[in-house]
């Protein structure tokens, strides 16, 4: 059995694995935050398996809680990476979790916002061939008292191929149910540090939109966007409204109306240079 350390906003997550292909989806998704074994106990501690338990094969275990079966990898990732998450959360309830995609330009962190199938990974995709490093793709913690993002640089996750000008590459891993592009095959670097947040960008998809575009919105507006993409609002006090209201008036914040990705990408950066 192989085992695995993780280091995670300052946790330590532990996964043992019995099974080459478990190993390998595991290490692609999560290289970037492994850490060496550790002689202290784990914050979290995962046992991952293959069985045949009424025909599903794959099985994830937290130490202490039921073990869940899913029969495909790209489900038994996605509940992994839900119980992780929710774990974290409550581990690091000082932290205002976002559901964001976050990268750097400048030494300053630019959040990421959408609804689903609204384009904010395939954007971010887009982006990291354009001058922008990478952060995170799905998680941005915030450190509410000086207004940093926590880095959590997992496998990028695409549920669809990008544009042909923007492709996979070959070492992507592919499940059932989505990509991920290995962090050492991304074409950027990957923050290292906690960054000050800057911008937040909410990403908006249409089809029908023959120029992208992006239109500065209100502290107010920005502040319900914030607070309807937070994971862990009830942990902060006014059931979160307040730090929510605090991120938005910290970062400037945008509608970002898409179009094609490539002008998209450089109308950020432009923007970005002139802000």
């Amino acid at each position: 059995m192989a085992i695995y350390w993780f280091s995670m906003f300052e946790k330590t997550i532990r996964i043992n694995c019995d099974d080459d292909d478990i190993n390998n989806l595991v290490i692609g998704v999560y290289e970037e935050m492994q850490i060496p074994a550790q002689e202290a106990a784990p914050d979290l501690d995962y046992v991952l398996t293959k069985s045949d338990k009424d025909g599903e094969e794959y099985c994830m275990a937290r130490v202490g809680e039921t073990a869940v079966y899913s029969g495909d990898d790209g489900l038994f990732l996605y509940l992994l990476e839900k119980d992780m998450t929710i774990a974290l959360e409550i581990l690091r309830s000082d932290l205002y979790f976002l559901h964001a995609a976050a990268l750097e330009y400048k030494d300053k962190i630019h959040l990421l916002i959408a609804e689903s199938g609204g384009g904010k990974s395939t954007t971010a995709w887009a982006l990291l061939h354009h001058g922008f490093n990478y952060s995170s793709d799905e998680l941005a913690p915030v450190v509410l008292e000086n207004m940093t993002i926590h880095r959590y640089p997992h496998a990028l996750c695409q549920k669809t191929d990008p544009p042909e000008q923007y492709p996979l590459p070959p070492e992507t891993m592919i499940t059932s149910r989505t990509m991920h592009v290995p962090v050492d095959a991304m074409p950027c670097k990957v923050t290292s540090l906690s960054m000050e947040l800057s911008s937040i960008f909410f990403v908006q998809y249409d089809s029908t939109n023959k120029k992208p575009s992006i239109v500065d919105i209100s502290a107010g507006e920005a502040t319900a966007r914030v607070y309807a993409n937070g994971l862990n609002q009830l942990a902060h006090d006014a059931d979160g409204l307040i730090a929510a209201e605090r991120i938005a008036r910290h970062a400037r914040s945008f509608h970002l109306n898409t179009a094609a990705l490539d002008e998209t990408a450089e109308l950020v950066k432009t923007f970005l240079d002139k802000l």
